[in-house]
């Protein structure tokens, strides 16, 4: 991607020139600062969220710092919000990190991987199993401060014109899905394509694409998935536990007193929980909506699929991990807090949700 098309309409950044960092708005103490997204303008879940973070940050600090949201396209191209970040054109991004995984396959880890984090798990690693300090370090060399900002729980495995009867079914299957997971779908012979939000709905109604993931059942009915596709999958495989990051141009992160550094540390955490609270409840009632009033068929990924994404999964998140010094280390403490969480989790969520459907 060349700097020019970074803005919407707006001048061009000469490729390979002195890039300069313009200072954020400040009159008489006020911080206003630009945040741009990736996701389309009114939608819920992930858009709402930002819009919610903004919010939280200008009521803490009375005011004082706001922050202007821009949806996917509105000032920065969707998908090109990192590069704007670190260019200095906008202050935020609110994004996905596995967007970036052309700059680095790590960045993977702090979104989601097949097989991977639970939402709990994953935040659980980023703030207290050395995940924040690894990330700061991936994410500095582009002029990013990370902080995770939101989760969208365990996702569904995606909508399909047609019914999968076999592993064989992925074979040529045209499949929207981004992330270790499509290379894993890859790998089993699907066409992996990756589109923005806004542009799902008309790809599959098109014929462009035969099969496309988003997150579940909120999210994409709000979307018209529901009316694009006839077959609804699960579970998600591929974003058990999927974080979203509102990532900070670090100039900008290193001139704000430590206060405000705290300050917005803390409403980035707030809305992580916030977050998983409105997704478990949103998808509960969704799924009841989607059960009564559509002839979708809801089903589940036969377990010799399952046991092939399995499979292949591990292969793909070990080769993640296999980049630079920086993604081996990152790769290493992941495996290590997967594995110590893992034994938790069995004897703890696993064991009581088991224990729950004994009835």
């Amino acid at each position: 991607m060349k700097r020019r098309d970074i803005l919407v309409g707006a001048g061009s950044l000469a490729v390979g020139a002195a890039v300069s960092f313009p200072a954020p708005a400040i009159a008489q103490g006020l911080l206003k600062l630009k945040m741009v997204t990736d996701w389309p303008a009114g939608s819920l879940g992930l858009q709402s969220s930002a819009e919610r973070l903004a919010k939280t940050i200008s009521a803490a600090s009375s005011g004082r710092i706001t922050i202007e949201v821009f949806p996917a396209n509105a000032l920065v191209k969707a998908l090109e919000t990192f590069d704007a970040v670190g260019a200095g054109v906008a202050d935020m991004y609110h994004s996905a990190e596995y967007y970036w995984e052309k700059k680095s396959s790590a960045f993977n880890f702090f979104t989601t991987v097949p097989f991977g984090f639970s939402a709990d798990e994953l935040f659980a690693w980023v703030q207290y199993g050395g995940g924040q300090e690894l990330w700061d370090t991936l994410s500095g060399q582009f002029n990013i401060k990370p902080l995770l900002c939101l989760n969208t729980g365990v996702q569904m495995g995606g909508w399909f014109n047609g019914e999968l009867t076999s592993l064989a079914g992925f074979k040529g299957l045209r499949y929207r899905m981004p992330g270790l997971g499509g290379e894993v779908l890859r790998r089993l012979g699907a066409t992996v394509v990756n589109l923005p939000g806004g542009e799902i709905v008309q790809a599959l109604k098109s014929g462009a694409i035969d099969a496309s993931e988003w997150v579940g059942p909120w999210m994409d009915m709000d979307l018209g998935l529901h009316k694009a596709a006839n077959y609804y999958y699960y579970p998600g495989f591929h974003e058990p536990g999927t974080g979203l990051t509102v990532g900070i141009n670090k100039r900008l992160w290193e001139s704000l007193a430590v206060s405000d550094r705290r300050l917005i540390d803390d409403a980035a955490a707030a809305e992580y929980a916030r977050g998983v609270a409105e997704f478990s409840a949103k998808n509960a009632l969704w799924l009841r909506k989607l059960r009564d009033e559509s002839a979708v068929k809801i089903v589940k990924f036969d377990d010799a699929i399952l046991k092939a994404f399995l499979a292949t999964s591990k292969d793909v998140v070990a080769q993640a991990g296999l980049g630079d010094h920086v993604s081996r280390k990152i790769y290493a403490s992941y495996q290590h807090f997967q594995e110590l969480i893992m034994d938790w989790s069995d004897i703890a969520e696993r064991a009581y949700l088991n224990s729950r459907g004994l009835a």
